[in-house]
């Protein structure tokens, strides 16, 4: 794919949605690294419901300590691989608090050195909380990377690298939304739905659906 398509698939993915934001709901940047780390193989609404709970009796590192791993366990228990998350979480508000004052650093060597966040996590926080042009390469931004051809990769952080390189400056902010916006609702998993894909003409997809899916 030429530099030519890219600029017009963001153009227009931005005309479609020009202020995107995370599905996950959150009022504070340690919100929102928890409910980053709990999204870790299990979908945004499920997280949501459970942080919707948790977040009412637990909102800062200090509030999650008070409570402890079996509350915490007791809030995320819908939540897939709750045992470990509420390990991590404990951890990581411990880790805040004695080496950060409680606040969430800005640093990706930290971020990713917090028990339960990687790579994808450091990018989210750092995109979201703090305004990094960092792009978090998830199931949904690999497989439209991929089957667009915008930025092909064999792995995630190599789908990253191209779209570091690939992506216009001007819309790096924001890619990382889009593209996971356009992965969960438009170019999904089993049957895309290309007939109302807004880069259809675009996009170097070989097996595109003429109709929508009911």
């Amino acid at each position: 794919m030429n530099r030519g398509k890219r600029q017009e698939i963001f153009e227009r993915l931005r005309a479609h949605i020009e202020n995107p934001r995370s599905d996950l709901e959150y009022r504070s940047n340690f919100e929102l690294l928890i409910a980053v780390l709990l999204s870790a193989q299990a979908t945004d609404i499920s997280v949501n419901k459970a942080t919707a709970k948790l977040y009412r009796v637990a909102s800062t590192p200090q509030q999650m300590l008070a409570l402890g791993e079996d509350g915490v366990r007791e809030h995320i228990k819908t939540i897939g691989l709750f045992n470990a998350k509420a390990k991590n979480v404990i951890a990581t508000s411990q880790i805040l608090l004695d080496q950060y004052g409680g606040e969430v650093p800005e640093d990706r060597a930290a971020l990713e050195a917090l028990p339960g966040v990687g790579r994808k996590t450091a990018n989210v926080v750092l995109n979201i909380a703090f305004g990094h042009p960092t792009i978090a390469v998830d199931t949904h931004i690999f497989r439209v990377c991929n089957r667009s051809g915008m930025a092909p990769g064999k792995n995630v952080l190599e789908v990253e690298q191209r779209l570091l390189k690939f992506v216009p400056d001007e819309f790096k902010l924001h890619a990382h939304h889009w593209l996971i916006l356009h992965g969960r609702y438009t170019c999904v998993a089993r049957k895309p739905r290309c007939a109302s894909c807004v880069i259809e003409d675009l996009c170097e997809y070989r097996h595109k659906t003429s109709d929508e899916v009911s």
